[in-house]
């Protein structure tokens, strides 16, 4: 992207629809660098959501009345906008579930106990989420699966090579995340699906940190399985969505059961009904579906490339400025095409928590832990570590703030 077409895109307009931005604790504005775990959520959005609880809330697929006619055509069209966004074949081929987590284990109870024994082998990476990593060890337990991990490098990409060896005829499935949330690697995933494809096994991509902030086409990736969240791309939380291909879909079995997701029940047994409803029991996230299509609507109306155009930008800002800083250590690949827009550190002599800490005196909103990535920290030494993530409506001066505040730590730690 042009650096022209960097310039048209209106930060202060977008922050404009973000009234939470305007927030001041002890006199001080919000500045809000916690992307990564929960974007904030514009004002359309929230509109929508309000606009459905006021003109049409109903349950669904239930009623003939007008408004729950009404209600179930929202929420199939928001099936709908999804498979457009990421484009997916169709609302077959999208499930709306609570998160990425919930999808994670969707796959994982529906396909994996049944298709996973022993001598199966699944493979992750050790940049992997708790969500993947924690669902897949339990798995292969249950299974006797084998669960291994792919390498990372010194500078926090894959070992292809190691890859490649552990991607052979006995692997089943292949589950990577699509950006580290920790690293801000941005993973090679349609070369990993390919290496799956190659030997029979299934890939399933981890879409929670890409889908916010970057165009991705399923079909492309040759994805079996992607999941990703709304909450982390301008939408409501409570709602999450897994694509999987139509036709693996129909063979799996149900992962939870009850009213909405059968056909026929009898007093002796039950069928399904059709995808996507066969995955979905119970009164679904209605109000949630309205707002993750206001969402899509939102973002797509800034352009996918625009938005991962200006977090790169932002992101490298902060590397530069980061790196510059003789007492800051900083994990993940160097800027570029294969990193994405957070950035995790640490600081000599600090804790990541007290960090954190001292970044909120200053109403600077930072995340500080492990990042539901235990065995990655393991692997990089450290016990936790500072992680600054942006989005469409950060600023270089935030940046700036977020900078100028480790001094404060490095006196009170001196």
């Amino acid at each position: 992207m042009s650096q022209q077409n960097l310039e048209a895109l209106d930060v202060e307009a977008i922050r404009d629809e973000f009234p939470i931005l305007e927030r001041e604790f002890d006199g001080q504005q919000v500045v809000y660098l916690d992307n990564a775990a929960t974007t904030q959520t514009p004002d359309p959005v929230v509109d929508a959501m309000s606009d459905y609880y006021r003109e049409s809330n109903a349950n669904i697929h239930r009623g003939i009345h007008h408004l729950s006619q009404e209600a179930s055509i929202m929420y199939e069209e928001a099936h709908d906008r999804v498979a457009e966004f990421i484009n997916a074949d169709g609302r077959e081929e999208v499930i709306f579930t609570k998160n990425t987590t919930e999808s994670e284990n969707l796959v994982a109870y529906a396909w994996g106990l049944n298709e996973l024994g022993p001598g199966d082998r699944v493979v992750l990476t050790e940049m992997e989420h708790h969500a993947s990593l924690v669902t897949w060890q339990q798995i292969g337990q249950r299974t006797g699966a084998d669960v291994e991990y792919i390498r990372i490098d010194e500078d926090g990409r894959l070992d292809m090579d190691h890859a490649r060896e552990l991607i052979d005829d006995d692997a089943a499935i292949v589950s990577a995340v699509h950006v580290s949330n920790t690293l801000g690697t941005v993973n090679p995933v349609a070369e990993l699906t390919d290496l799956a494809h190659e030997h029979d096994a299934l890939s399933f991509i981890d879409g929670a940190q890409a889908v916010p902030n970057r165009p991705v086409d399923v079909e492309a990736i040759d994805a079996d399985f992607y999941a990703f969240s709304g909450h982390k791309m301008a939408g409501p939380t409570g709602i999450g969505v897994l694509y999987g291909k139509q036709h693996l879909l129909e063979e799996m079995e149900p992962y939870l059961y009850g009213g909405g997701m059968i056909r026929k029940v009898t007093f002796e047994d039950s069928t399904w009904g059709d995808l996507p409803w066969k995955f979905e029991p119970g009164t679904p996230q209605i109000a949630e579906a309205v707002g993750l299509e206001a969402a899509i609507d939102w973002l797509e109306e800034i352009g996918m490339e625009r938005i991962a155009a200006h977090e790169e930008e932002i992101a490298r800002y902060a590397y530069e400025r980061l790196a510059d800083e003789d007492d800051v250590e900083i994990y993940g690949p160097e800027p570029g095409p294969d990193r994405g827009g957070l950035v995790s550190f640490n600081i000599e002599g600090v804790h990541a928590h007290d960090l954190a800490s001292i970044m909120n005196d200053h109403t600077i909103a930072v995340r500080a832990g492990d990042h539901c990535t235990q065995p990655l920290h393991d692997k990089l030494g450290v016990p936790a570590s500072t992680r600054a993530s942006f989005y469409v409506y950060n600023t270089r001066e935030e940046v700036d703030k977020l900078v100028a505040a480790l001094d404060d730590a490095r006196e009170l730690f001196a």
